[in-house]
């Protein structure tokens, strides 16, 4: 496998959870409106995604492999739960 080959092959493995991670954010400021007022789209974006991405590489490492349905739910729980903490919990005031 060549750099550009490994690039690419990282760069898969990362989207579902840089996808979740930009558009999770996105979703929750139009349907919380008020409530996420004051707080910035960015660090939304970027907890989400982080954690995301973090529980992508745990899930890998417990299952051996990437794809696994509970990845996907552990991604999800993942991404709510860092919503929830930067958005309403104790990140928020």
């Amino acid at each position: 496998m060549g750099p550009l080959d490994a690039f690419w092959h990282l760069l898969n493995f990362f989207a579902p959870a840089l996808g979740v991670g930009l558009l999770v954010p996105l979703l929750a400021k139009l349907v919380w409106r008020r409530e996420l007022k004051g707080v910035p789209w960015r660090r939304l974006a970027a907890w989400t995604t982080g954690l995301s991405a973090l529980t992508w590489v745990v899930a890998l490492v417990v299952f051996g492999r990437d794809g696994r349905m509970a990845s996907y739910g552990a991604l999800v729980c993942a991404s709510a739960l860092s919503l929830w903490w930067v958005g309403f919990g104790a990140r928020a005031r």
